[in-house]
């Protein structure tokens, strides 16, 4: 026997609740010295430079170096948070797939929904598997290390120290794309993603993570040797803040969830460094 369509309320529900909140993505203040004042512990170890100055810049050559501090485990929740949510209002802006499944009876679809994957393919575009995914992936891993290392302290090398950090990273990164695939927040509750076989797969498991934290390393090499490297030499801001956000897109969506600029840095204003 034939089993009838699917069918499907109008999303008023899903909508209303994904406008509240995208709401709460309203940023908090960009400056560095507010967010210093707020959260004293967050930026403990750095030193803040006005816009207006020029101290010399540190050299690309300079060696690695990660200062650990006690994890600021409400920011690392709390800025998870919005990201999660903020890639949730991006697709269902963009993706009418999604809007199509935000009807219907949630709590049954979520469950029917949740499924281990028999495939690697789940039915996206390469680019939104092997480039959005690992993206957002390492935007994840760049809030984990914000929160457990004093800003601006992280910089790539081939210490222990350094890939130690990433380890850690990675092992955040792992846990948020595991509950943006099936948790109370994910894919699977808003838009029903694994509800049919052929959006099933291991490919966003694997690769969000591996590729993820692979994305953080390469951004870091890119930021200490070529875009550390420019600033040494060009003046304009304009300038400078494209260079970040052409080689390092993954701070674009980290520095967006915690309220700040997407070429923002802490101890890097636009026209200098500490």
């Amino acid at each position: 026997m034939c089993t009838p369509p699917r069918q499907r309320r109008a999303p008023v529900t899903g909508a209303a609740c994904l406008i509240l909140a995208a709401a709460i993505l309203c940023p908090r203040p960009a400056e560095a010295q507010a967010a210093a004042l707020r959260d004293p512990a967050r930026f403990a170890g750095v030193s803040f430079v006005a816009d207006d100055q020029r101290p010399q810049p540190l050299s690309p050559a300079a060696g690695p170096a990660v200062s650990e501090r006690p994890v600021a485990w409400k920011a690392a929740l709390g800025d998870s948070l919005r990201l999660v949510l903020l890639e949730h209002a991006i697709r269902i802006a963009f993706q009418e797939k999604t809007r199509r499944e935000l009807g219907g009876p949630f709590f049954r679809d979520y469950i029917d929904s949740v499924h281990i994957p028999t495939d690697w393919e789940d039915g996206d575009s390469w680019f939104v598997n092997y480039v959005g995914h690992p993206i957002h992936g390492a935007a994840a891993g760049y809030l984990w290390r914000d929160a457990s290392t004093t800003p601006g302290s992280v910089t790539f090398g081939l210490s222990k120290a350094y890939w130690a950090s990433m380890g850690r990273s990675g092992a955040w990164i792992a846990g948020y794309s595991l509950q943006f695939e099936f948790g109370p927040l994910s894919e699977a509750s808003i838009g029903n993603v694994g509800i049919t076989e052929d959006t099933r797969g291991w490919v966003d498991h694997v690769v969000t993570p591996i590729v993820g934290m692979g994305l953080m390393a390469a951004e870091d090499a890119l930021d200490r040797y070529l875009v550390l490297f420019a600033e040494r030499h060009i003046g304009n801001r304009v300038f400078r803040a494209i260079l970040r956000l052409a080689f390092n897109p993954a701070r674009i969506l980290s520095n967006t969830a915690q309220g700040h600029l997407p070429w923002y840095r802490p101890d890097r204003p636009l026209s200098g460094r500490r």
